[in-house]
C-alpha cells in the first residue's frame, strides 16, 4: 500500500514521518528510506538534511540558494542541493527494499518534473517491495504522483497527526 503524505510547508509532514518509523520500529517493522529534516539556527530555516532511517546516517542536504549559486548547480528556486549527498541518498533508497516500511521524505520538483535528485526513490515505490510505502509530495506536484500511483492513499498532515499508529500499520 502506498500513502502519499501531503502539506503546507513548515505542516509536520516530517514530524509525521519520524513518528510512524518510530512506531513501526517498535512494531518489529524494518523501517528503510529516508527523510529531510530542517536543520534550524535561531528559529531560522538554514539547512535541511538526509536521514537515513535503517542505519541513522545523517548528510547535509541543501543549503539556501544565494546570488552566487551557478546554474549548472542542483538547485530549486530556494534550495542548493549537494549533489554527494544525493548520490549517497540514491544509494540508501537503491537499496532500500525489501522492507516492511518505506519512507520517502520526499519527492518533489527534482524528482516528478526534472528526473532529477532522488529518482531511486521513485523506482524504490515503484518496485512494491515493501508493505507500505509513504511518500511526501507537496501539493502542488500531487497530480503528478497519483499519475504515478493512482492507487495511492492521499493523507493530508492533519490528519496523519491524528491517527493512531498502530492501527496504520495494519493497513
Amino acid at each position: 500500500m502506498i500513502f502519499l503524505l501531503t502539506g503546507g510547508r513548515g505542516s509536520g509532514k516530517t514530524a509525521v514521518c519520524q513518528r510512524l518509523a518510530h512506531q513501526a520500529r517498535a512494531a518489529g517493522w524494518d523501517v528503510a528510506g529516508l527523510i529531510s529534516p530542517a536543520v534550524f539556527d535561531g528559529g531560522i530555516k538554514v539547512a535541511i538534511d538526509a536521514l537515513d532511517l535503517r542505519s541513522g546516517e545523517r548528510r547535509r542536504l541543501a543549503y539556501p540558494c544565494t546570488a552566487t549559486t551557478s546554474p549548472e548547480e542542483l538547485c530549486t528556486p530556494a534550495w542548493c542541493f549537494d549533489a554527494a549527498t544525493v548520490a549517497w541518498g540514491n544509494q540508501v533508497l537503491a537499496r532500500a527494499t525489501p522492507c516492511d516500511l518505506l519512507i520517502v521524505d520526499e519527492l518533489g520538483t527534482l524528482e516528478l518534473e526534472r528526473d532529477r535528485g532522488w529518482t531511486a526513490g521513485i523506482v524504490a515505490v515503484d518496485a512494491n517491495r515493501y508493505r507500505q510505502a509513504w511518500v511526501v509530495v507537496r501539493r502542488e506536484l500531487l497530480v503528478v504522483a497519483q499519475q504515478l500511483w493512482p492507487e495511492a492513499q492521499l493523507v493530508e498532515v492533519a490528519e496523519a497527526s491524528q491517527w493512531t499508529w498502530p492501527a496504520v500499520l495494519g493497513h
